[in-house]
């Protein structure tokens, strides 16, 4: 075991001080959904795992919080790397998670959408992409939006869009995406309305 640790790939240089500096991030992103907020440390997960939903997941993730990996993320490597880093339990069931990591916003409506009684007990989907892009795309509306926000995901197309309305229509119930692209994320709460900009997107 001791020599398996010492083989994986680093988590946080300072635990304490890199998990507060992503908290602030994520909780800036969530603030203003739909705004690229860049994380201020990265930590070096084993691929396919994005440097975003690292961090995000070794600043959130527990032993108390169940988390879901997509087939193309649950990898030995990636296992044992957030068993040792985080020490979250991994699920096989979707709709079991708390947080969850995919590269398909196809499978948004598998994760745990919370109770009418309850929605706050909902997943959060840490959503993979290539990258972010401001000031085009998907229009964003809600709170926490003075007027209308603009993101454009590449290669996304539409099928996002339909998926992220079907989700906002669940609402107060819903699941909390969070977008993770490299080393900056963007949140789209259940609470935003997503509409498709025609000239931007492709598909």
């Amino acid at each position: 075991m001791v020599a398996l640790a010492n083989d994986l790939p680093p988590g946080f240089a300072d635990p304490v001080a890199d998990a507060n500096a992503v908290f602030r991030a994520v909780l800036s992103a969530i603030s203003y959904p739909g705004r690229i907020v860049p994380l201020p440390v990265a930590p070096a997960p084993p691929p396919p795992l994005s440097l975003a939903a690292a961090a995000i997941l070794l600043t959130l993730a527990d032993l108390e919080t169940p988390v879901w990996l997509s087939p193309g993320l649950d990898g030995d490597g990636v296992r044992a790397w957030l068993a040792f880093h985080c020490g979250c339990p991994l699920v096989v069931e979707p709709g079991r998670a708390l947080f969850a990591v995919t590269e398909s916003w196809d499978m948004l409506s598998e994760f745990s959408p919370g109770t009418a009684e309850n929605p706050e007990q909902s997943a959060t989907v840490i959503l993979q992409v290539d990258s972010l892009r401001p000031g085009r795309g998907m229009s964003l509306r809600g709170p926490g939006i003075p007027d209308v926000e603009r993101l454009e995901v590449p290669g996304a197309g539409p099928s996002l869009v339909r998926a992220l309305a079907g989700n906002h229509r669940l609402f107060p119930r819903g699941v909390d995406v969070v977008l993770a692209a490299a080393g900056r994320l963007a949140c789209l709460p259940r609470t935003i309305q997503v509409t498709e900009e025609a000239s931007c997107m492709s598909r």
